[in-house]
């Protein structure tokens, strides 16, 4: 499975999102980090005004002073105790912390002269004191024993909401330029696609950006040399064709008047070769700028029609499954085609079954002959113009090879596709596959 976007509108997107969330989760580290210190600095420098507050009002008093002083600002987390002389260092102080060791240091900066003890003591496995011996200009000791809170994750939540937020409306924003730019590339491809099919489709539009409109404006240049190629093409064989007419008339008439029957009617059917090939010719170009609209048609009323036409000469056509509904195509290109399948199948086979199948996006259309078949070898090389085979099948029926070209054509004109494959109960099998949308 592949796991890298396809196409540029999921590259470019996933390009933009990939480096918006690495930028964003660097920032939310920094900002962690940054945060973190900022706070546990600001946080020390408040506890060093308030233990400087505390010692310069206790130096102010006498010794019962000191006292009411301390049982008055002893609390839940704080609790100050003075007595005569320096508590001996508990045997299980923790090593200090980084925040405890900025406390120190802010602590001598405030009390140059001052004698004091700082040290952390784990009294209970979530109770972690730190505690502060302070020596009073009297010579007593204040001891300031603080129950830090439990250790809280400094996650800035805040940050990271923000940065939510506008992570989600870059992204949108980037989804709406980024399909914004490439949507003129899936207009162009769209519109190369839908070239093969119908040389006369409506121009691009030549509007966007500077290198869009250049390419639009490329592409329908393009589609005009082609139109005006064809159409010339098409004129200039027309034309051959119809002087062609007149020297095989004369010739026919010619050939008439000879008194051997058995050189006459060689004549006769030379000529008629010719004419059929000049006339299928012009068939077949006609087909390429065919300027027949797609509309909505009744497929298997088309099919009952072809059967109907076939079995009222005789020939034996019959018709299996069925359509829900219509199906949008070009009603006589589309019979051109099935005619040209279903001839093939009756002129080598001696009869012919179509069979529809309907499928959730397609229609198949299989018209199945009992004859010959065909080498695999020569499968898909019957297709090409004029290709006739060497076999019992060529034969069998003659024509001039151009009716299966004909017929691929009109189906890749509709989006569709046409193949031959030999039936595994003898003979030939076309399978015509037509898009439902």
């Amino acid at each position: 499975m592949r796991l890298w976007p396809q196409s540029l509108f999921g590259r470019l997107v996933t390009i933009f999102i990939a480096g918006l969330l690495t930028a964003q989760a660097l920032a939310i580290v920094v900002s962690a980090r940054e945060g973190a210190k900022a706070l546990v600095t600001l946080n020390n420098t408040q506890w060093v005004q308030r233990y400087a507050d505390i010692a310069s009002l206790l130096d102010s008093e006498n010794a019962a002073g000191q006292q009411r002083i301390a049982m008055a600002m002893s609390g839940v987390r704080l609790k100050l105790s003075v007595h005569p002389a320096a508590s001996p260092l508990p045997a299980d102080t923790l090593p200090l912390d980084d925040s405890t060791r900025e406390l120190e240091t802010l602590l001598h900066a405030t009390w140059p002269g001052r004698r004091f003890d700082l040290y952390l003591e784990q009294r209970d496995p979530d109770q972690q004191h730190r505690i502060v011996d302070v020596q009073l200009r009297d010579g007593a000791w204040v001891t300031l024993d603080y129950q830090r809170p439990p250790s809280l994750s400094q996650w800035p939540y805040p940050f990271v909401l923000e940065s939510g937020v506008l992570v989600i409306a870059i992204v949108l924003l980037s989804l709406v330029a980024v399909r914004w730019v490439t949507r003129p590339l899936s207009e162009l491809a769209h519109a190369a696609d839908e070239l093969g099919r119908d040389i006369h489709r409506p121009p691009l539009p030549e509007q966007g950006p500077l290198e869009v409109r250049a390419a639009a404006a490329a592409f329908n240049t393009m589609q005009a040399r082609l139109r005006d190629y064809i159409q010339e093409r098409t004129r200039i064989l027309s034309a051959v064709s119809h002087d062609l007419r007149t020297p095989i008339t004369r010739l026919r008439l010619r050939a008439e008047m000879l008194d051997d029957e058995e050189v006459r009617g060689k004549f006769v059917r030379d000529l008629q070769d010719m004419e059929n090939m000049a006339r299928v010719t012009l068939d077949f170009l006609r087909g390429l700028e065919s300027q027949e609209a797609p509309q909505s048609m009744d497929v298997m009323a088309l099919l009952e029609s072809v059967q109907a036409d076939e079995t009222e000469t005789g020939r034996d056509v019959r018709l299996l499954g069925g359509l829900s509904g219509p199906v949008k195509a070009r009603p006589q290109a589309l019979r051109r085609c099935l005619d040209n399948l279903v001839g093939n199948a009756l002129r080598y086979g001696g009869r012919a079954v179509l069979k529809v199948e309907e499928e959730p996006e397609q229609i198949r259309i299989r018209i199945h002959d009992p004859g010959p078949g065909i080498p695999e070898a020569e499968l898909e090389r019957v297709f090409e113009p004029y290709y006739r085979l060497e076999s019992a099948r060529s034969q069998a029926g003659g024509g001039t090879g151009l009716g299966l070209s004909i017929a691929r054509n009109i189906a890749e004109m509709h989006g569709g596709t046409l193949k031959l494959r030999n039936h595994p109960e003898g003979g030939l099998e076309a399978v015509l596959t037509l898009p439902l949308a």
